[in-house]
């Protein structure tokens, strides 16, 4: 449980700067948003082009929902010095995992912080392509640890999505965002199951759809 001073500077940020900047600046548009679900834990998963993602993702839910929605983020990156963990923290609320085997003490299971977030019932964010890809006109192939979550929560909920324009607007290692009209677009739950390979191209394949 995080301190409460967190919880309302997260929804007074959002609320006055960040909700504003969407729809005033890249015109956010978004569709397909009743297929969010409206409580319960869930995965949400989408390409991925830029920081704004994240932000465009979080400004879907509720200002009084965001403390139980995590976006899933690498801690060397999100976690190198501590003004970044705590601005991550803060208004974010990020669910740090360390990807790098070296930086994980022995026996740590790399997936349990993530299991234990959904067990107490919160919505998590996963951009399972592993890095931005600004160019990308396709979905990258997704690393695999999706599909190891999938198999350690069955019957797992899993909301894909598209997101278009993000990585014009604000390129991978550029500061100053550029106007342009963007989108989200929400498919329906999924519960996928089967192998590792098979819940990953279900995945892929309900994201690209979105695309089209």
């Amino acid at each position: 449980m995080r301190p409460a001073w967190q919880d309302l500077a997260q929804r007074l940020f959002f609320l006055l700067l960040v909700r504003p900047f969407l729809t005033l600046f890249i015109g956010l548009r978004v569709r397909g948003r009743e297929h969010l679900p409206e409580s319960g834990p869930f995965v949400l998963v989408a390409n991925h082009a830029s920081h704004l993602d994240t932000l465009s993702l979080l400004a879907l839910f509720p200002l009084s929902r965001l403390r139980d929605v995590r976006p899933v983020a690498a801690a060397d990156y999100f976690e190198r010095t501590r003004l970044t963990a705590l601005v991550s923290r803060t208004f974010f609320n990020i669910l740090p995992i360390r990807r790098r085997r070296e930086d994980r003490q022995a026996g740590e299971d790399p997936l349990e912080p993530l299991l234990e977030a959904l067990a107490a019932g919160q919505a998590l964010i996963l951009f399972p392509e592993g890095t931005r890809r600004s160019e990308a006109a396709d979905v990258g192939e997704f690393k695999a640890g999706i599909a190891h979550l999938v198999g350690r929560q069955p019957g797992l909920t899993v909301v894909p999505c598209w997101l278009a324009n993000m990585g014009r607007t604000l390129p991978k290692g550029e500061l100053v965002p550029v106007p342009f009209i963007c989108r989200v677009s929400l498919g329906a739950p999924l519960r996928p199951s089967g192998s590792r390979a098979e819940v990953l191209s279900t995945l892929e394949q309900a994201v690209r759809a979105l695309r089209d």
